[in-house]
């Protein structure tokens, strides 16, 4: 076999293999059903999602930020 065979079929491993892993961490997760011996856990209302959220990337209200800084790159 050329070494070019080789490198397409590694990479197209290397790209199966990816995909099953993204595949594995994007799927949903079974909700436990009431009943099954686990607390059942309800998903957070968009409410409090926006809340956590407007929490998270609100910043300080009481800062002015409208003049910046000068940034001074290191050469």
């Amino acid at each position: 076999m050329s070494l070019r065979v080789i490198i397409i079929l590694a990479v197209v491993a290397a790209l199966v293999v990816s995909a099953g892993i993204f595949t594995w961490i994007v799927q949903p997760h079974p909700v436990p059903m009431s009943g099954a011996g686990e607390a059942s856990t309800q998903p957070a209302s968009d409410v409090d999602r926006l809340e956590h959220r407007e929490k998270f990337f609100g910043g300080d209200a009481t800062r002015d930020i409208r003049g910046g800084q000068e940034m001074k790159p290191r050469w």
